[in-house]
């Protein structure tokens, strides 16, 4: 029993080769990844743009929907002043961090968030991405950049 107890408190870590393409899907449009917990302060701590914020995963829901999705909803009209993600799995000081800013929201990865003058504005969480597609993710996305940004 105590054995299984201290599992559930080792944080796992996937390897940065499996990481390193699903990071650059964001990354490559412009996403800055932040890697501690000092950094996502300071940028969720601003009071004044929009912000939003991607908890990235390996998961199938993230490579199949949110990141495309995330791509489509950067391509044309209004968007977020900063984009910014951190991956689970990977830097848990950073998503620990992160989750902070998304309360009331239970932990979910992957995770859309928007940041409006450093309020919670718009959440997707994994169980509005599983099962929908990149294009709903986009136009969800976008009719909420048209409403804050």
């Amino acid at each position: 029993m105590l054995k299984f107890a201290f599992l559930n408190f080792i944080s796992i870590m996937y390897p940065e080769m499996l990481a390193a393409p699903m990071r650059e899907e964001l990354t490559s449009v412009g996403f800055t990844q932040l890697l501690n917990a000092d950094e996502v302060t300071s940028v969720l701590n601003k009071k004044q743009g929009t912000q939003l914020l991607v908890i990235n995963s390996v998961c199938g829901c993230a490579a199949g929907s949110a990141r495309p999705g995330i791509r489509k909803s950067l391509e044309n009209g209004k968007k977020p002043s900063e984009l910014i993600t951190v991956f689970a799995g990977m830097e848990a000081e950073a998503v620990t961090k992160a989750r902070e800013f998304l309360l009331p929201y239970p932990p979910s990865s992957p995770a859309i968030a928007l940041f409006k003058d450093g309020e919670l504005v718009h959440m997707i969480e994994r169980h509005n991405i599983e099962g929908r597609s990149a294009q709903m993710i986009a136009d969800n996305l976008q009719a909420a950049y048209n409403e804050y940004c």
